[in-house]
């Protein structure tokens, strides 16, 4: 292979996973937005910054920054350190864009069920088009991926279980009707996840 057939195609694989992430990061943030405007929760790391905005009064976004800064030495051992920085590089984006977007727009109406439904394909969708092109959100999603790696349980069922987890303990803090929308929309994200993520299609 001539050298610059290669800097070519190396050129347009880093261009496509930027065009990717990029596509993923908005789409999730705007399933954030929705999840937010609507008063709702969710599982995983998320779900862990929520509670703890939720009870410290910090803004969602620098939970979630905070929350997923354990998690990068786990994934720097597990998955290297080129997969770390990625992931540093989304959750940094992500926790930008949902602090940004909400002053773009507002919603007039927003019924909790419509808003957990978006959630969930918003962001199932943005999820696979960031672990698509290499990255990921970081917390138990990196512990997710690992588990589907290496002992082929889908990455959809791993987060599915740690949601039940934090949704235990969002039922001390949240109104139950909030609780079962919020549900819904965990469930809908897992599901896009579960039934479009195969192990050895994105990793290896």
């Amino acid at each position: 292979m001539k050298p610059g057939t290669s800097l070519s195609g190396s050129v347009r694989k880093a261009l496509d996973d930027v065009q990717g992430l990029s596509f993923g990061l908005v789409s999730t943030a705007l399933g954030f937005v929705c999840l937010q405007a609507a008063g709702l929760m969710t599982g995983q790391t998320a779900g862990l910054a929520i509670i703890i905005a939720h009870l410290t009064g910090w803004s969602f976004g620098l939970c979630f920054f905070v929350v997923n800064l354990p998690f990068y030495l786990i994934g720097y051992r597990l998955t290297g350190l080129g997969f770390i920085l990625r992931t540093f590089v989304c959750v940094t984006v992500l926790s930008v864009l949902v602090a940004f977007l909400p002053g773009l727009f507002a919603f007039k109406t927003l019924n909790p069920l419509a808003a957990a439904i978006a959630f969930g394909v918003l962001v199932g969708l943005g999820l696979l088009g960031i672990i698509r092109h290499g990255g990921s959100l970081g917390g138990i999603g990196i512990a997710a991926l690992v588990v589907q790696a290496r002992w082929k349980i889908p990455a959809g069922y791993v987060q599915l279980a740690s949601d039940i987890l934090i949704f235990c303990c969002g039922l001390f803090l949240f109104p139950l009707d909030l609780m079962v929308n919020s549900f819904i929309g965990a469930v809908i994200l897992n599901a896009v996840i579960a039934w479009n993520h195969r192990s050895g299609r994105y990793i290896g």
